[in-house]
């Protein structure tokens, strides 16, 4: 079983930067796509970008232009690069493998907490 662990959020002000990154337990070369997720209090979790193991990636309209989804297969390693933060970018992030369906497949790790406030 695939265990996800996230890292890199904080506490920022509105427009900073911020690198989140995700450590499989094994290789993850072999999970075709790889999303990033996050749950604002209150709210349920949704899917903010995805990115397939040839490097097609998506993202939510909210982040488009604003964050970058990369993924380092021989380290099983993948990263949410955000810019231009906003305040309703506060939420905690998480990684997971994403089916066609967008859910996640592997149990949930802790998450990172991203705050974004002045």
């Amino acid at each position: 079983q695939v265990q996800l662990v996230e890292s890199g959020g904080g506490l920022v002000q509105p427009g900073g930067s911020l690198k989140l990154s995700c450590a499989a337990s094994e290789n993850i070369f072999s999970i075709y796509r790889m999303g990033w997720y996050r749950q604002a209090p209150g709210k349920q979790r949704e899917l903010v970008a995805t990115i397939t193991n040839g490097g097609s990636t998506t993202y939510t309209d909210s982040v488009k232009g604003r964050f970058t989804i990369t993924r380092d297969n021989a380290k099983s390693t993948m990263y949410l690069q955000m810019n231009s933060l906003k305040p309703e970018d506060t939420a905690v992030y998480y990684c997971n493998g994403a089916d066609a369906f967008g859910s996640g497949i592997y149990p949930w790790g802790q998450g990172t907490q991203v705050t974004v406030s002045s």
